[in-house]
């Protein structure tokens, strides 16, 4: 047909329509029906010929009946009193002799979706619950749930939410998942379906003859269910067991996540069953749909965070493809830096310095932050990469090497002096502003040891008027301030005109605020400025843990088999995501309990000796009891049963043996608004009967301080 406008195009098909010709064809019918879906779909509005179409439905051809009813169901809220007229057809085609148009009637006579035409709907789905055709029971099953959805404020009959509970049993197994489903949506404000002992065990035993989104809603369904005895749960769990290593891995993850549900109190089973599904989910892994890798590779490191050396043995496996997007290759990375142990960092290491230099800036910077999480353990080896990445002279590169070694100084101070002889002739190929911020904390802090450090700052001080970075202006004011205080012959002129500049001519207030707080430090001595910006520093002889400790399986079983892993995985750039070490905010997480283990009191004054707290701080006190023959070894798993986390610690051989521990609690200064204090403590255990330890405040941050005895 030649091509026309829309009025000439709905004239020309009202009139095929309407030609008795046609009509009495067959196939000249059905493709005149047809040319009016083709129409419709290509955004003609053909609503007009809503009455011929209504015509058009009365006959034998099923093909052209499917036809008529996607054009119905697309226009019937446009035409509510029209489609009245097709309700007789519908009702009559209901009664027909052919199981696949009796079907097909009721799936369309739900599909209008229009409150006046409930009333004639009800007896035919009705009566399609007891239908002898296993097709029909299946679409009035969910026929009753899509009438529920029409009118969510009206009841549905009792008597049909009975006979929905009988049809669980119905032989047919998509049948009984359909009664599920209609179930939870009809009795959705109740809770869903009651699922009691005869249900869960009739559920699990038909569950094999389901397709594998029917077995994921009986999982998910049966996760409300609670054994009455440890019989019956190891019946259950024996009867899951095969689907634990199902080939499908929807199957497996919400096997595995029922099992997580009902072993809450069996730690020992929880774990067996995590080894168990290492073989699925590094398949899952392979798989061709990258979707379906991603979210493989996000739960994977749910179970490394119980199981930290669950996939030791398959590290390869997690080794990145040229063609993988990158999203994939940056999470396969954030999974090999969890694998990393003595015996595969180095091919680790190899495999990472690779990607370093990918032609997407986000792998290629993914994969210097990872090498940087590795260093916290392996530093020569992860330093010498670092450095070599430096030569490279490229922008991206340098500055995401510069940012790792600035995060990684602040965790391992012993490897200050080979970064800052690698920070040599780096401002020049920096551009982004996270990387100047980052060299310029590091030429801040250890300026003493850079020799150019004065001369690269001065560059800075130069081009501040033209620097449009705030968090560069302020990381320029600090580190220029502690250079001056470790060079001040070098330093006084260019840090007085930097201040003038900052306090003069600067418009933004905290910029000018930040400035005005220095010179006016300044002007209360040196000594008395040198303690505000010369902290103490960490003793480069600590050796740091990396990663961390195998938390319990109940703190994440929760979010298993659901989106949060997705959510909680999103790609870590922990260092351009801050301008220097100091900023770092910290986020408890909401489950962590620690009322039993922590006492909170407002106080006025610690103990003697230590700073006055004012009025309406918290002071937490850890109290040990004395515990004979006491080795680091034991204390140190001893506080993490109470989830006192190990963040440093001096070799366990030696004395006196020294450990930084961190923690936090939940504290309530109001009814409504709940405060989170993070804990920070220095443990000094020298062999004798005696423990010490100090007390400081800043801001939210208290370093706990105790005197307790132990033997």
């Amino acid at each position: 047909m030649p091509y026309l406008g829309s009025e000439d195009t709905v004239r020309e098909l009202r009139r095929a329509l309407s030609n008795p010709n046609v009509q009495s064809d067959q196939l000249r019918y059905r493709n005149t029906v047809l040319r009016v879906l083709r129409a419709m779909s290509q955004g003609v509005d053909v609503s007009g010929l809503f009455s011929e179409m209504v015509k058009a439905c009365a006959t034998v051809d099923i093909v052209q009946k499917k036809l008529v009813y996607v054009f119905l169901c697309s226009y019937a809220t446009l035409n509510p009193e029209l489609s009245l007229l097709v309700i007789n057809t519908l009702r009559k085609d209901c009664q027909d002799p052919n199981p696949m148009v009796r079907s097909l009637a009721l799936r369309n006579m739900t599909n209008l979706r229009l409150p006046s035409l409930v009333e004639y709907v009800e007896q035919p789905l009705t009566a399609g619950l007891r239908d002898r055709a296993a097709c029909v029971r299946r679409v009035a099953v969910l026929g009753w749930a899509k009438l529920h959805n029409v009118q969510p404020d009206s009841e549905i009959d009792g008597a049909v939410v009975n006979e929905l509970y009988s049809l669980l049993r119905d032989p047919d197994p998509v049948v009984m998942v359909n009664c599920l489903r209609a179930l939870e949506e009809i009795l959705k404000e109740e809770g869903g379906v009651a699922i009691n002992k005869p249900i869960s065990h009739h559920l699990l035993n038909r569950m094999k003859e389901c397709d594998v989104w029917g077995q994921c809603d009986i999982l998910r369904i049966l996760q409300r269910y609670r054994p009455q005895s440890e019989d019956e749960l190891f019946d259950i769990l024996s009867l899951l067991d095969t689907s634990l290593v199902s080939p499908h891995p929807p199957v497996m993850a919400a096997t595995l996540s029922l099992f997580l549900s009902l072993c809450s109190v069996l730690p020992a089973v929880s774990l067996a069953a995590l080894e168990r599904v290492h073989g699925p989910l590094l398949a899952a892994c392979g798989s061709t749909s990258r979707e379906m890798r991603f979210t493989a590779l996000c739960h994977i490191q749910l179970l490394l965070r119980s199981l930290p050396g669950l996939m030791g043995a398959h590290y390869k496996r997690f080794f990145c493809g040229y063609a993988e997007p990158a999203y994939i290759k940056q999470r396969k990375m954030q999974v090999l830096v969890e694998l990393v142990n003595d015996e595969n960092v180095a091919m680790l290491l190899d495999e990472l310095k690779g990607y370093c230099t990918d032609v997407n800036t986000d792998t290629a910077q993914a994969a210097i932050s990872a090498i940087g999480r590795i260093g916290r353990s392996y530093s020569d080896k992860c330093l010498e990469i670092l450095t070599g990445l430096l030569g490279l002279k490229q922008e991206h590169i340098t500055s995401a090497v510069v940012q790792t070694m600035r995060d990684l100084v602040w965790v391992c101070p012993q490897c200050n002096d080979t970064v800052c002889l690698a920070l040599e002739g780096c401002e020049e190929t920096l551009q982004d502003s996270q990387g100047r911020q980052a060299l310029l904390w590091l030429l801040g802090v250890y300026g003493e040891r850079v020799s150019s450090a004065p001369y690269t700052l001065e560059g800075f001080i130069d081009r501040v008027r033209s620097e449009a970075s705030l968090g560069v202006k302020m990381e320029l004011l600090t580190a220029t301030m502690r250079l001056f205080l470790c060079r001040p012959a070098e330093t006084q002129d260019m840090l007085g005109r930097l201040l003038h500049y900052c306090i003069e001519e600067e418009s933004n207030m905290c910029i000018r605020d930040q400035a005005l707080l220095y010179y006016r430090l300044l002007h209360c001595g040196i000594d008395e400025t040198r303690k505000v910006l010369q902290g103490r520093r960490s003793d480069p002889s600590l050796g740091v843990l990396i990663g961390r400790s195998a938390e319990p399986i109940s703190q994440w079983a929760h979010s298993f088999n659901t989106l949060e892993p997705l959510r909680e995985g999103a790609i870590e750039t922990e260092s351009a995501s801050r301008g220097s070490p100091e900023h770092v905010t910290f986020n408890p997480k909401p489950n962590t309990n620690l009322t039993d283990t922590l006492s909170c009191s407002p106080t006025e004054k610690l103990s003697s000796g230590a700073e006055t707290v004012t009025e309406g701080d918290y002071v937490c006190m850890v109290h040990c009891p004395a515990i004979p023959h006491c080795s680091p070894q034991s204390l140190q798993a001893a506080m993490q049963l109470v989830n006192i986390q190990t963040v440093a610690f001096t070799p366990p051989h030696t004395l006196p043996w020294r450990v930084y521990l961190y923690t936090h609690t939940q504290c309530i200064r109001s009814v409504d608004t709940p405060h989170s204090t993070l804990i920070l403590g220095e443990l000094l255990y020298t062999g004798e009967a005696h423990q010490k330890s100090h007390c400081t405040k800043t801001n939210n941050l208290f370093i706990m301080g105790t005197e307790e005895h132990m033997i």
